[in-house]
């Protein structure tokens, strides 16, 4: 089999990235790959208690990203890591960019300090795809207002994640290499053949 593979989901909420992880990491099994479905904040016993911290609780904005990369670091030490060690593939929902989008982008913390929390709590490791999941704000609204009682995040002004979504854009042209911007307006079934290209095209085969 292919050697483990490290994909994240990123996208402002709203976006549809849930619906479309899952079918990917069904495809991924169904094709005999061992698939670790993690997210962040999360993944971990610590990182779900910090989520619902970060989620629900009002604090300072470096505090904000100095937790979840805190959380990060636990999620990487115990499940990524080993998981990446054994052959895994790892799919998470969200990963770093998030940081860079919605602490830097969302809430203007210096992207300066995010690169040093960066390089300090993963400096050797990146994914080897990241799926963002790109979507005009007024439809990724619409979204959540349709299914759940919003975060802290998702109750965010329009301003916000305006910002959050250039930011993942500005990410995406920095690392182009790495990212595949989807149209997330798109229908699940032509989402779901690109990401069955896509991930084809990262085990070096023709399909999952």
């Amino acid at each position: 089999m292919s050697t483990a593979k490290f994909i994240t989901f990123e996208g402002i909420d709203g976006a549809g990235k849930s619906t479309h992880l899952t079918f990917v990491a069904d495809a991924l099994r169904a094709a005999g790959r061992n698939v670790i479905v993690t997210r962040e904040p999360g993944g971990t016993t610590l990182g779900e208690a910090l989520r619902n911290l970060l989620l629900h609780e009002k604090m300072h904005l470096e505090t904000e990203a100095l937790l979840m990369f805190a959380a990060r670091r636990e999620h990487l030490a115990q499940v990524i890591e080993p998981a990446l060690a054994r052959g895994d593939w790892v799919i998470s929902d969200r990963f770093t960019d998030a940081s860079f989008a919605y602490q830097g982008g969302g809430r203007q913390l210096s992207l300066d300090k995010l690169r040093m929390l960066e390089q300090w709590v993963h400096p050797h490791l990146q994914p080897d795809m990241t799926l963002l999941f790109d979507v005009p704000l007024d439809v990724a609204r619409a979204r959540l207002d349709a299914t759940r009682t919003l975060d802290k995040f998702e109750q965010e002004k329009a301003d916000f994640f305006e910002k959050t979504r250039a930011e993942y854009l500005r990410r995406a042209a920095e690392f182009p290499q790495r990212f595949r911007v989807i149209d997330s307006t798109q229908s699940i079934a032509d989402i779901q053949t690109q990401l069955t290209s896509l991930m084809g095209t990262l085990s070096g085969e023709g399909a999952p």
